[in-house]
């Protein structure tokens, strides 16, 4: 359907007199369907995840830097693999600055995203020596990483850390559920939507809100709040000058 509605489009741009018949077309509804809430990992999970690498070898201490960059930034596969050294401002612990990241998102929009002490470590460690103009992320033989190889080294990891944990193994663990993690983790640490929006690079608003409607413990712990409320005595009927102030009225 959104393939015919783009052919309508295309056609009513250079044939006018076809205008009516592609306005009828851009007027076929969507069919609704059901909408699955987004998977995401909890934090012993994710920690699991990160650890799976081995970061004794070079290959392994690539791919711990690229899980926690993930996880970091909430970046998507694509932008990861496009990331270059120049796009890193990494400062250390004793310089006041804070480290960051330039991420080029979707429509070639820059966002910039701070860094953790742990991922600048890691990035440090992988782009010591190398020139500004190359990829952050390359693949074994030295060549630039596609999204397909961000991808590939995510869900391999996922296996290996799914042996131990079979609550990994029902949840289809990509690049893009580290991108749900990480929204979902700064929900629940108090960051407000908006600035979980930025973080993210999501255009429009209502895309960041189905993570707060998806998180459980979030509800959990707004429903608590309002639990017994009804029952609760009201304060004023505690104070006994009150009380004899408003039986005199």
């Amino acid at each position: 359907m959104a393939a015919v509605r783009s052919l309508a489009t295309f056609i009513g741009e250079g044939s006018p007199e076809h205008l009516s018949w592609c306005a009828q077309l851009r007027n076929i509804p969507f069919k609704k369907s059901t909408h699955r809430p987004v998977g995401y990992l909890e934090k012993d999970e994710i920690e699991a995840l990160l650890a799976a690498p081995d970061c004794g070898s070079r290959l392994g201490s690539r791919d711990h830097a690229l899980l926690l960059f993930l996880y970091n930034t909430g970046a998507r596969a694509d932008e990861a693999a496009q990331l270059t050294i120049s796009d890193l401002r990494l400062h250390g612990p004793q310089e006041k600055s804070q480290s960051f990241v330039q991420l080029h998102g979707k429509g070639n929009k820059i966002r910039l995203c701070p860094l953790w002490a742990s991922t600048t470590a890691a990035l440090k460690q992988l782009v010591t020596g190398r020139t500004e103009e190359e990829r952050v992320f390359l693949g074994r033989c030295g060549q630039a990483m596609t999204r397909f190889g961000v991808h590939d080294i995510v869900t391999r990891y996922a296996k290996v850390t799914g042996g131990s944990r079979p609550g990994l193994r029902r949840k289809q663990i990509g690049p893009h559920m580290i991108r749900h993690t990480t929204a979902t983790h700064l929900l629940r640490a108090g960051v407000d939507i908006n600035t979980i929006r930025a973080w993210l690079g999501h255009v429009s608003i209502d895309t960041t809100n189905i993570y707060a409607e998806s998180d459980l413990q979030t509800k959990a712990k707004a429903l608590s709040m309002c639990e017994g409320i009804s029952s609760r005595q009201k304060p004023w009927r505690d104070n006994p000058d009150l009380l004899q102030f408003l039986a005199q009225l």
